[in-house]
């Protein structure tokens, strides 16, 4: 719990204090590789991390991943500019790889099926601490210090796992020979790199159809049709293709690519809409976002006794239900001039559909397979996971630049020659500059226009989610393999 407490801080504070990292460092159109390079780093090393922990155990695994995270944090609270802050939390997502999957893992490991559930449950209800604690400390450190601040007390928490797991974690490891597949790791690497660069830059650095931008997505396919190629061949792949060909693996991970997705755009956009629309403090909208992490856990505590009463299915379909509402609440009920308790009350019933549908599908994968394959299964289900924040917050990215970069380019004719026609002018929104008050209004508008895009895209996202659930099987019996 200590463990997941370092992600689970760390999802729900960082994106408290953009505002004020874009104020300071400057560079609106840069903080989405904030989270990019982190989930880019951890998406890839999440099936490796899992692979190796079937191999050396989980406990090694775990404490050198919380020790990479813990470097990463001090290195980040001391950087000097944006691209030095997007580099450090690189490092931090490094780390970050084996921190969720092999949690999740263990508890697989320790507690049979119909445990499993309530403990997932009492690890979930972190989230709902931090989702108080993270932004109010955020909030507090934006306001009245510095957002440095938010990165230095990963180490208590990070410390404390440390010490707790190296007392009181005993397992019991089968040796055995093992290849790295270093190979897959990088050609993935590379791709995932280019589709994102692709995404971020089009339309604000080169536009859509310029030949930077076709070179990067034809050259991000190539990659992974390279990637598929490499994993056919590898002795043990990061990413075994057996789990693309069990419908249930399928099923449930193209699940877990929309939550990825959904958890990051709705953590990532309502602060910025938030502080930067609404014209809150760090606090308040901190709490507003936070709000799903309350719901989240609330859910998954309950979620238990709905799949072991109806089935996975059933449940994971009631948590599609839900986080299609909570999506279409951000996008319907929430406009420019609206209350910030909207937008607490749709997050809400979205942290409700995800934590209906994150546990069912995690334990469903996990009850498939033996101890021998779940640290694969989990940690594919997570890398997935991962990649839909990471392919997520870029797309969700490349829609609010776009929007900005046109609102920027066509402005009203009293504003002609007062803005500037850099994405960068956003933010106008946070900082305390001095601009008229015709140019804050009409940057707040373009901003409200860009954030609301990405919740109708997040509504789009949600559906996609349904569809796979829809297409679980219905009987638990149905799922169990083993060869």
């Amino acid at each position: 719990m200590l463990a997941t407490g370092l992600a689970a801080v760390d999802a729900t504070i960082v994106a408290t204090v953009v505002p004020q990292i874009v104020g300071d460092l400057g560079g609106f159109s840069q903080f989405p590789w904030l989270f990019s390079i982190y989930l880019v780093a951890q998406a890839v090393l999440v099936p490796i991390y899992g692979r190796l922990s079937d191999v050396f155990g989980r406990k090694p695994l775990l404490l050198f991943g919380i020790g990479v995270f813990l470097v990463g944090s001090v290195l980040c609270g001391a950087a000097w500019s944006m691209v030095s802050l997007i580099v450090f939390r690189g490092v931090q997502g490094i780390g970050a790889g084996a921190i969720l999957p092999l949690t999740n893992t263990i508890v697989g490991d320790l507690y049979p099926p119909a445990e499993r559930g309530r403990i997932q449950g009492y690890v979930a209800s972190v989230w709902g601490v931090t989702a108080v604690v993270g932004p109010a400390l955020g909030g507090l450190f934006a306001q009245y210090w510095t957002w440095r601040g938010i990165f230095f007390i990963n180490i208590p928490l990070g410390l404390g796992a440390v010490a707790l797991l190296a007392l009181y974690l005993h397992e019991r490891v089968e040796e055995r020979r093992h290849r790295i597949d270093l190979a897959g790791a990088a050609v993935l690497t590379a791709a995932l790199s280019m589709l994102i660069l692709g995404l971020l830059e089009g339309g604000v650095g080169w536009s859509w159809a310029s030949a930077p931008s076709l070179g990067l997505f034809i050259g991000a396919v190539a990659l992974l049709g390279l990637f598929v190629l490499v994993e056919r061949r590898a002795a043990e792949p990061i990413l075994p293709l057996w789990i693309f060909r069990r419908r249930i693996l399928v099923t449930a991970n193209v699940a877990g690519l929309a939550i990825g997705a959904i958890l990051i755009g709705q953590s990532s956009y309502v602060p910025t809409y938030g502080q930067g629309v609404l014209g809150y403090g760090a606090v308040l909208a901190g709490f507003a976002m936070a709000s799903m992490t309350i719901g989240w856990p609330l859910a998954a505590t309950a979620a238990p006794k709905v799949y072991l009463r109806l089935d996975y299915r059933p449940t994971a379909l009631l948590g599609g239900s839900f986080t299609i509402a909570g999506c279409l609440l951000l996008a319907v009920f929430v406009h420019e001039h609206s209350g910030l308790w909207r937008i607490a009350v749709s997050s809400f019933v979205l942290g409700i559909g995800m934590g209906f549908a994150s546990v069912s599908t995690v334990v469903a994968v996990q009850s498939v397979v033996g101890w021998n394959r779940r640290g694969v299964v989990t940690g594919s289900n997570m890398f997935i996971r991962t990649l839909g924040s990471a392919v997520g917050i870029a797309v969700f990215g490349s829609i609010a630049n776009t929007t900005l970069a046109d609102r920027f380019r066509h402005p009203p004719a009293a504003l002609a020659g007062k803005l500037p026609h850099a994405v960068d002018a956003a933010s106008i929104s946070f900082t305390k500059r001095h601009d008229t008050a015709a140019v804050v209004a009409y940057t707040r508008h373009a901003l409200y226009d860009a954030v609301h895009f990405v919740f109708w895209a997040l509504v789009a996202v949600a559906v996609l989610g349904l569809l796979a659930e829809l297409f679980m099987p219905r009987r638990a019996e149905e799922l169990r393999f083993d060869d």
